[in-house]
């Protein structure tokens, strides 16, 4: 049972990172160079946001730097076609640091098997239409289905800071909003979901 939960978390997680890459590759681009230097990620933040502006999902996820792992995942799923698409989307993408917390093995057993576990995952991190942190906030307490077809809760604390509840009752801090696409718009969270 703990075995299946495993790989079903490293396979969303992996799905999420692709959603990401795919989807904040210039926002990420600025959250993941920030943690180096505070004025560094406010301006590479700020360029991702314009970059983002013009780019898929896809390619703001690339340019961010943040989501090789949700990246390459997304491509061996043959997900890629998809996030470039018209859209609108939302991808909750995973950073690459979420996909490393998962257990030893994980990514690689759900990139050996790609349109399998790791697909659904990835489903799991995307969500139709364009779901802005405003509207995300106002789901406190609600379930949202996912393109996957299974569903996540939304949580909002006190403060305001947002986190999502998987099928798994794992819980997933979001740590970034609105990295706007031209298809959509990518939420970074610091975790993998998982679909169940």
């Amino acid at each position: 049972m703990k075995k299946t939960t495993t790989a079903r978390l490293s396979a969303a997680a992996i799905a999420l990172t692709l959603l990401v890459s795919a989807c904040s590759d210039d926002e990420d681009d600025a959250s993941a160079e920030p943690t180096e230097e505070a004025g560094s990620a406010e301006e590479s933040t700020t360029e991702m946001d314009d970059q983002a502006a013009e780019s898929d999902i896809v390619d703001t996820a690339v340019a961010a730097g943040d989501f090789d792992t949700l990246v390459s995942a997304v491509q061996a799923a043959g997900l890629e076609e998809t996030l470039r698409g018209e859209g609108p989307f939302t991808v909750f993408a995973p950073t690459d640091a979420a996909f490393e917390a998962l257990p030893a093995g994980t990514v690689d057993a759900l990139l050996a098997d790609p349109t399998g576990d790791l697909a659904d995952i990835l489903t799991y991190h995307v969500v139709e239409g364009e779901v802005m942190a405003a509207d995300v906030a106002g789901l406190a307490g609600q379930e949202v289905a996912t393109v996957n077809g299974a569903s996540f809760t939304v949580n909002v604390a006190d403060d305001g800071a947002v986190s999502l509840t998987d099928a798994a009752g794992n819980e997933v801090a979001v740590t970034q909003t609105d990295v706007e696409a031209s298809n959509g718009v990518i939420h970074v969270i610091d975790a993998v979901l998982m679909p169940a």
